[in-house]
């Protein structure tokens, strides 16, 4: 049985419409990165983006569609920014909306059938154990923990709350009425960093710590009937997102941006051990790729990749062990000393 994972690439691969090539440079390409720097006073979180210590956050980029360049621009502006301390990660959003609106006013609604913002947080950069937070422009908020991603049959703790989280929402305009045009509305939450340690044993990060996060803006049509706005029926909402996805799914955390923590002005450099397993993911795609087509694995060879090869400057060398059902993959880097693997459910880790 081919495993979930790979069953829900292959249907982003065929509703794409794109070939193997296009994709695979899609799935591959580096996330994003942000540098969350530390504050000694945190903002007082009220939805108002005025606070001091934010005038020192950079934003983010300008969201794109999930699937990246393949894809019109946004037509509303999203942006983000973030910072850290003890006991939170502090997340301010502005959303650029002519027309704010919101209907769900009950926790853990289905917030994302309303326009809405989201976070997706995987403290421990395993792309296994992450957590959700939706919250629409009434501040009704939707949170859940995946101990497994979908992708290999987890199922999504609802009951789970982020306990002692500080939210706020502020609308430049006018809630529900359609008969003036709004400006957009701002997001401030204060994540406690003990609610994400849920299964992970994650601790207070500290300077160089390095998380894996993205975040979501879900944009439904809307018409005007009655002096209300309605979804346009059988029109599928907008994903807009800060680190392209490549694919029409949140639930491939492999492919959110890392978040830096720093005390100090601090350069991003990618870690090598994230191009090894960006190389491995990218085998694990051929692979199921290889798999729709055959009905089998295959090794290095039969994906058309070279079994030595240079990332980053360093030589690697790549081994495939494939039947029918399964494989192994192993990338081993002999000047560093690692050697990661990965398996057809996307279980990748380092082996010592």
């Amino acid at each position: 049985m081919k495993p979930l994972f790979f069953l829900l690439l292959l249907s982003a691969l065929r509703a794409t419409a794109q070939d193997d090539s296009a994709l695979l440079t899609r799935l591959t390409r580096m996330p994003l990165h942000y540098v969350v720097q530390k504050t000694s006073v945190p903002p007082h979180i009220d939805g108002r983006l005025d606070d001091a210590a934010w005038q020192t956050a950079p934003w983010t980029g300008d969201f794109s569609d999930i699937e990246g360049d393949i894809r019109p621009r946004p037509r509303f502006r999203t942006r983000a920014k973030m910072l850290w301390d003890e006991h939170y990660l502090y997340i301010a959003a502005q959303l650029e909306e002519p027309d704010v609106w919101a209907t769900l006013n009950h926790h853990d609604d289905i917030i994302f059938h309303d326009n809405d913002f989201e976070v997706f947080v995987n403290p421990d950069n395993n792309a296994r154990h992450y957590f959700e937070m939706e919250i629409n422009a009434l501040g009704t908020l939707f949170d859940l923990y995946l101990p497994e991603p979908y992708r290999v049959g987890g199922n999504a703790l609802i009951s789970w709350d982020a306990t002692g989280l500080q939210k706020a929402v502020h609308i430049d305009g006018t809630l529900n009425h359609p008969g003036d045009t709004d400006r957009g509305w701002t997001v401030e939450m204060a994540v406690p960093i003990a609610a994400i340690s849920m299964g992970n044993g994650t601790e207070t990060p500290a300077p160089g710590s390095l998380w894996r996060i993205n975040f979501s803006r879900v944009e439904w049509d809307t018409d005007v009937q009655d002096g209300h706005y309605v979804k346009r029926q059988n029109v599928p909402e907008h994903n807009w997102v800060w680190s392209p996805q490549g694919v029409i799914n949140m639930h491939f955390p492999e492919r959110w941006g890392y978040l830096l923590f720093a005390d100090h002005d601090t350069a991003f450099t990618l870690p090598f051990s994230e191009s090894l397993k960006n190389r491995l993911w990218e085998v694990a795609y051929r692979e199921m790729m290889y798999h729709g087509t055959h009905g089998t694995y295959t090794d290095a060879a039969g994906l058309g990749l070279a079994a030595e090869s240079a990332i980053d400057g360093h030589s690697t060398a790549l081994t495939i062990e494939a039947t029918a059902h399964t494989f192994i993959a192993m990338l081993t880097a002999p000047d560093t000393h690692e050697t990661w693997t990965i398996d057809p459910n996307g279980n990748i880790g380092r082996q010592h």
